[in-house]
């Protein structure tokens, strides 16, 4: 057969029918979920008034990630990923449906927000690495890169939309029963999803005798072979190095935006903007380049440029040049993440895909809340750019150590 054409990666991933289904599925799906995220936060401060109480509640949405991620990576490899995906949506759309319910009546109380939140967190870390894994089984092997490249861009627009209409929501009918209408928009939203799936049509992966093992065992199984694997070891280091020294730079936003630039809340929303349209447009351009060859150098190259552009947000104190300086850490960082995913899938079978990608997603979800707590810590005693500052600097270290494994991660991966 001749070969693909290298042009129109979003074209030829939109030719299959399964991910097309499953992305217009997703993209709805997501953007409710920026509608309640949005509206969480308006209800949380709401009922209490309290900062620490909104980090508590994001603590109930991410700590599951920890503990779950793992089981569920196993669970991925040994069980139906679409399976999964569609008990775990239901669930979501259950507590979205009650927690949209308690809030309109007035029931709501912060310990059912708070429960409520924690089975939320707990569904998507069980989903989590059969939604990662499922892209291979959607799309044909040179597709890939612009499969995850165009899922990428599906959550960077939700990211916009969702709270542009979370807003008038909470504007109209004020923060709490605003909060309400949100949830019950996020649970439509669950709905169309849970339609969409059952038009999916794979052909079934093959049973092996890892469903004789315990999943501990199997656990172990994906640790080692993240250990052994030289390019999948590569950018699980690599990722997760840029996630606890780099990437904590977005939770610090509001301090930068109020203490080095003086801008307050319009500010940060800007800082935030931009760095959300820099991560877009790098998805639209990855996706768009729809090649593997010559991916391992862009994820290398697109870590080092994001350390080195946080490093320089860090010490600037023009806030125009700031933002254009975010922009492009933010094109970076989705850059490096995307074409690192698009990698490991590519690379790693079938029946271990789950689990690697289980620790491919607690890298992006602990590292940074682990790092901003770290540096929130120090820039709390020596000022916010210097904990910034050498994170990045730190990181870039690590990555001058990890080049000299790209030519493995070439080998293994990319070709």
């Amino acid at each position: 057969m001749a070969p693909r054409p290298a042009r129109g990666g979003i074209r030829r991933a939109f030719a299959n029918r399964n991910y097309r289904l499953y992305f217009t599925g997703n993209t709805i799906s997501l953007i409710g979920t920026w509608m309640q995220r949005t509206g969480v936060g308006a209800l949380a401060w709401e009922l209490t008034g309290s900062a620490f109480y909104l980090g508590l509640i994001a603590l109930a949405e991410f700590l599951p990630s920890i503990l779950l991620g793992p089981f569920a990576g196993a669970v991925a490899d040994r069980m139906s990923r679409l399976g999964i995906i569609a008990v775990m949506q239901g669930l979501l759309c259950a507590q979205a449906l009650a927690l949209g319910l308690l809030t309109v009546t007035g029931l709501i109380t912060p310990e059912m927000l708070f429960l409520l939140t924690l089975v939320l967190g707990a569904a998507t870390a069980a989903a989590q690495p059969a939604r990662l894994s499922l892209v291979p089984s959607l799309v044909a092997r040179d597709d890939i890169p612009s499969a995850v490249a165009v899922n990428s861009v599906g959550w960077n627009s939700a990211r916009f939309v969702g709270p542009t209409l979370a807003g008038p929501l909470l504007l109209h009918f004020g923060p709490v029963t605003g909060a309400g209408w949100a949830f019950l928009c996020n649970t439509a939203s669950f709905a169309v999803f849970l339609i969409i799936l059952p038009m999916l049509r794979f052909t079934p992966r093959p049973k092996g005798q890892r469903e004789h093992q315990s999943l501990f065992a199997e656990i172990g199984e994906g640790f080692r072979y993240i250990a052994r694997h030289a390019g999948v070891s590569a950018l699980i280091l690599l990722l997760l190095t840029g996630a606890l020294l780099v990437r904590p730079y977005v939770e610090l936003l509001p301090a930068f935006a109020d203490v080095a630039f003086e801008q307050g809340a319009e500010g940060f929303s800007m800082l935030i903007a931009v760095n959300g349209l820099g991560a877009l447009a790098g998805g639209v351009w990855l996706a768009q380049r729809g090649r593997r060859r010559g991916l391992a150098a862009i994820v290398f190259g697109g870590a080092a440029v994001h350390a080195g552009m946080v490093a320089l947000f860090s010490v600037t104190k023009d806030f125009h040049l700031a933002l254009a300086v975010l922009g492009t850490a933010g094109f970076a960082m989705l850059v490096m993440g995307v074409g690192a995913q698009s990698l490991i899938q590519m690379g790693t079978p079938s029946d271990m895909l789950g689990r690697v990608l289980s620790i491919y997603g607690l890298s992006f979800r602990a590292g940074p809340a682990l790092g901003a707590l770290a540096m929130g810590a120090l820039a709390d005693r020596i000022g916010l750019s210097w904990p910034v500052l050498g994170g990045a600097c730190l990181c870039l270290a690590v990555i001058i150590l990890l080049l000299r494994r790209l030519q493995a991660v070439r080998a293994t991966l990319e070709r």
